[in-house]
C-alpha cells in the first residue's frame, strides 16, 4: 500500500493524540472530516494502523523499577519460543531478538527491586535460556511512542 504525505501526517498526528476528532485532524492536514475517516478506515484495513490504546504512566500506577535483560538461549531457541515464554510474563513490556552476542533483550517493569528480581528469576527459570545479564535503569531520557520523523 502506498502511503503519501497525508497519510504520514494524520499517522502522526494519531500517534501524538488518538482521541483526536476527525474534524481537528481535517483542519491540520487540509482536508475534510469525512476524507479524513475514509483515510484512517483504509489505514486500518490495510494494517498500517493496528489498533488504538491508552498510554499509562508506569510510574502513576506503582510500577517504577525498569530492567534491560539480555537472554542467552540454548541451542536452537527459535522467536517464537522467546516470544511465547515472555508473554507469560506480565512485567515484560517488550522482547525483541537482537543481533550481538544475546539472543534476545527483554524489558521489564515492576513495582520494586524485589519485584523485578522475582520477575528476573522467573524469567531466568524458562527451560531454553542458558544465562542473563540485567540493567537497570535508573532514568528515562527519551520516549516517544512515535513511528518515525515525522511530528505533528
Amino acid at each position: 500500500m502506498q502511503i503519501d504525505a497525508v497519510d504520514q501526517r494524520i499517522i502522526a498526528l494519531l500517534v501524538a493524540d488518538a482521541r483526536a476528532s476527525y474534524a481537528d485532524i481535517g483542519t491540520r492536514v487540509s482536508l475534510s472530516a469525512p476524507a479524513v475517516k475514509r483515510r484512517v478506515d483504509r489505514l486500518r484495513a490495510t494494517g498500517v494502523i493496528r489498533g488504538f490504546t491508552a498510554v499509562v504512566d508506569p510510574a502513576a500506577v506503582g510500577w517504577t523499577t525498569e530492567a534491560f535483560v539480555e537472554l542467552f538461549c540454548a541451542g536452537r531457541t527459535t522467536p517464537a519460543q522467546i516470544g511465547a515464554a515472555a508473554r507469560r510474563h506480565p512485567e515484560v513490556v517488550g522482547a525483541y531478538t537482537v543481533s550481538g552476542e544475546a539472543d534476545a533483550l527483554v524489558h521489564l517493569r515492576a513495582a520494586d527491586i524485589s519485584h523485578l528480581e522475582e520477575a528476573l528469576e522467573r524469567l531466568r527459570a524458562e527451560s531454553f535460556v542458558t544465562s542473563s545479564r540485567s540493567t537497570i535503569v535508573l532514568s528515562r531520557l527519551v520516549e516517544s511512542p512515535g513511528v518515525g520523523p515525522s511530528t505533528p
